[in-house]
């Protein structure tokens, strides 16, 4: 089938691009590359950069004729949306509003979204936090990501498009950029390859759940056949900065030890994802163990540098 993937170039994308393509499938990719890279791109994905938001999107749904859109593109800078709350809400739901009357106004099966297993819940009332967990952000990000679920299931209602949304937990793995925001695994990683400072914002024992990238994006293979609603993607493992740290240090022969800055804003303290759904209803679960991911990681850190 053909698969529009938003997103394509970036971090995660780009290996659901390449996982499709190895299932046989054909992806269009849209991108504008403010977070993605040329280089992340397969040779066989036909790519339009562009941003989600622009009228001529409507171009490219004409032309190519998706049969799924799978929606990875995204303003995914919690601290910028707490600076930014304007240009958060346009890029993540005026972004995603547009691909959706697109996906309904040339046919699209259904549609992929991308949600956040992390920042739509807040401080977790229980743990690990299952679908049913009352949604309580603490970012303008956390906000507009959970109010596009909202209107998937209106589209479903209303138009017949049929909807999966994936709730992500912490993202790791190769092609994570180790530049800016990017998540704790790259930005240690990088500053320790460097021999640079490796700061930790708070103490350290924040706890996240941290998943492999390849167990991502094989969820999203599995989501063009089966699965509707939202699903937690992620280990049910709580990890501390700390530990995360002290692993990477270790892998990589760091010398110096970890500076503690002030905690950011908008951040939970501690939260891990119950994916029972996924694995009873799509047959997923995890497979890579947070060590070997860890090593990968790190070996292509040091690839790129």
């Amino acid at each position: 089938m053909k698969i529009l993937v938003t997103g394509g170039a970036g971090f995660i994308g780009s290996h659901v691009v390449d996982a499709f393509i190895q299932a046989g499938h054909q992806v269009v990719v849209v991108d504008n590359l403010s977070t993605g890279h040329r280089e992340n791109l397969h040779p066989k994905a036909v790519f339009y950069r562009l941003d989600m938001r622009s009228p001529d999107l409507a171009e490219v749904f004409e032309k190519e004729r998706p049969e799924v859109v799978d929606h990875h593109a995204a303003q995914a800078d919690v601290r910028r949306s707490v600076a930014e709350p304007l240009f958060d809400a346009e890029v993540n739901v005026i972004g995603s509003l547009n691909l959706l009357e697109n996906a309904v106004k040339y046919g699209v099966k259904k549609f992929i979204y991308i949600s956040s297993g992390g920042a739509i819940y807040g401080e977790p009332e229980y743990l690990p936090c299952d679908e049913g967990h009352p949604i309580k952000p603490l970012s303008p990000y956390g906000v507009t990501k959970h109010t596009v679920e909202h209107y998937l299931y209106l589209y479903r209602r209303n138009f017949g498009l049929r909807y999966l949304v994936f709730r992500y937990a912490n993202v790791y793995g190769p092609r994570q950029d180790p530049m800016g925001e990017a998540g704790v695994v790259a930005i240690f990683g990088g500053h320790m390859l460097r021999g640079e400072d490796v700061v930790i914002n708070g103490s350290g024992e924040q706890e996240r759940d941290f998943v492999y990238v390849g167990d991502c994006a094989r969820a999203n293979v599995i989501g063009l056949e089966r699965g509707e609603g939202a699903y937690n993607l992620g280990t049910g493992i709580g990890t501390t900065i700390n530990e995360i740290f002290n692993r990477i240090k270790a892998i990589t022969g760091y010398s110096r030890e970890a500076v503690y800055g002030p905690v950011k804003l908008g951040d939970v303290f501690r939260i891990y994802s119950d994916a029972s759904k996924a694995r009873r209803e799509l047959g997923w679960q995890p497979t890579m163990g947070l060590e070997e991911g860890l090593r990968r990681t790190v070996d292509y850190l040091r690839q790129q540098q």
